[in-house]
């Protein structure tokens, strides 16, 4: 008895067509996705630039090989390298991605969609410098937003609905599928060469999720996803030599990602590509804290001036109840030791303990100097979290899309002060109005960690005048940002 398997080359999978049809559209979203995707440039970049100050993060920056200056590579903001647009990439996604402070996406799978600006700008800075070289017209700011819109949708759409961590898979996936496929459309890659380069991003080997969960968690998880987006456009310039794909690679039965990574279920679809996750992305603005402990980290801070008011301190409480969503419960709640910064900013127990302790949270509160003092170990044992069904079933809502938490503190003396309840961040969409001046005032704060006075106004000027920003040519903006 022999099997026999049919050779004939099927038509490329629908999500892989759908992806690349969306992606060599019509220019996706308004004004309002328009506005906050230039929010969210400024913002992306600010983050990248506090993360310098950690030397954990700028050992991995720079060329592969020590000296290498690419003619007419993309630069890296903040520093004098130079690169080719895959280390280029790299180094710009590690830089966002470092503190954990870039934007956030909440679903049934999260993210940080921001991440994909690690592909865009090297590869768009890149061209942008290849093409004046060439007597060519450079790129606009303009076609890096929209491609920061489209990224943002891919990851974002595919999240709402598909758990790639409840498979063990890390989120970074989603961040080299949708930087593949804009970084395609930066390149000018045609329809079929964009489906070869997203079958070529799913074949991938894709990262396990072992380094953001306890035992394991570790800084790994601060490079993944420029790891991801420089991945993407490496699988990108590889199309474009003409390289095959392969089409069926979601759904070729026992070889394909769906029954090999993903229990042989394909992906579900709550909505069309369109600039929904753009226009309604979470901003991280208050505290370089997981999305999830955002709305706890809130409540803490105003429980600490409620306690300074009754002139007490944390050693006053007795114990905390978190009422919180599944989500939270799943990733963030842990007790026992914990290893290293990447360890702590995961952690729901240490980002409540240092406000009520402190009376803030800064990316500085991870490293070891502040979590040695043992007032944080001995608050974070006597904090308890609890699943509330009705925060989760408002979590997945996409008419909410709410991420609260609510705090109630029992005092050593037999008193219990009012809870707490926070629904949406500063951060939220709910909350633009109050969040957008406090984005602002962070990048300037950002700015003003790297640069002299006359090089912020500089860029800052040029980064909030919406019209004149998307006709800067991309060299010319990123050349804003060197030293």
């Amino acid at each position: 008895m022999s099997s026999h398997t049919h050779g004939a080359r099927p038509e490329p999978d629908k999500v892989l067509t759908d992806i690349a049809d969306y992606v060599l559209g019509a220019e996706p979203g308004g004004d309002p996705a328009f506005e906050t995707a230039r929010y969210c440039l400024l913002d992306t970049l600010g983050c990248g630039l506090e993360a310098l100050e950690y030397p954990a993060c700028a050992k991995l920056l720079g060329p592969l090989v020590p000296g290498t200056i690419v003619p007419n590579g993309a630069r890296v903001p903040g520093t004098q390298f130079q690169l080719d647009p895959v280390q280029a990439a790299f180094n710009i996604g590690a830089m966002i991605r470092w503190l954990d402070f870039n934007d956030t996406w909440l679903a049934a799978e999260w993210g940080h969609p921001s991440d994909n600006l690690g592909g865009i700008l090297a590869t768009a800075d890149w061209l942008s410098r290849q093409a004046v070289a060439a007597g060519r017209a450079p790129l606009t700011m303009r076609e890096v937003l929209t491609a920061m819109i489209r990224a943002h949708e891919i990851q974002g759409v595919i999240a709402l609905e598909n758990s790639f961590n409840r498979v063990g898979l890390d989120h970074v996936v989603l961040v080299k599928v949708a930087s593949t496929a804009v970084i395609g459309r930066l390149l000018g890659l045609s329809r079929e060469e964009i489906i070869n380069a997203l079958s070529l991003a799913w074949v991938d080997g894709q990262s396990l999720r072992t380094y953001r969960h306890a035992p394991n968690a570790g800084s790994r998880k601060s490079w993944a996803a420029g790891d991801a987006t420089s991945r993407a456009v490496r699988l990108a310039l590889i199309a474009r030599t003409g390289e095959m794909g392969y089409p069926s690679v979601l759904t070729a039965k026992t070889w394909g990602f769906y029954d090999v990574l993903f229990k042989g279920q394909p992906f579900k679809f709550q909505r069309g590509f369109g600039s929904y996750v753009m226009e309604n992305v979470l901003f991280k603005i208050s505290y370089p804290a997981e999305f999830h402990a955002q709305t706890a980290v809130e409540a803490s801070m105003q429980l600490h001036h409620r306690l300074a008011e009754m002139n007490l301190t944390s050693e006053a409480i007795e114990q905390i109840t978190v009422r919180t969503h599944e989500a939270c419960v799943r990733i963030i709640d842990k007790q026992g030791p914990l290893a290293n910064p990447a360890d702590r900013d995961h952690c729901i127990q240490y980002m409540m303990a240092v406000p009520l302790i402190f009376g803030r949270l800064t990316a500085a509160d991870y490293e070891d100097r502040v979590a040695v003092d043992p007032r944080i170990d001995a608050l974070r044992a006597r904090i308890q979290c609890v699943e509330d069904p009705q925060f989760t079933r408002d979590y997945h809502d996409p008419d909410k899309r709410s991420i609260a938490n609510a705090v109630t503190i029992r005092l050593k003396d037999g008193r219990t002060l009012p809870e707490v309840v926070v629904e949406y961040p500063v951060g939220h969409k709910r909350r633009r109005g109050e969040g957008i001046p406090l984005l602002i005032e962070k990048f300037r704060r950002n700015l003003a960690r790297r640069f002299p006075e006359k090089q912020q106004r500089l860029i800052t000027e040029l980064s909030l005048d919406a019209a004149r920003l998307e006709q800067t040519p991309v060299h010319e903006y990123v050349d804003l940002y060197v030293i």
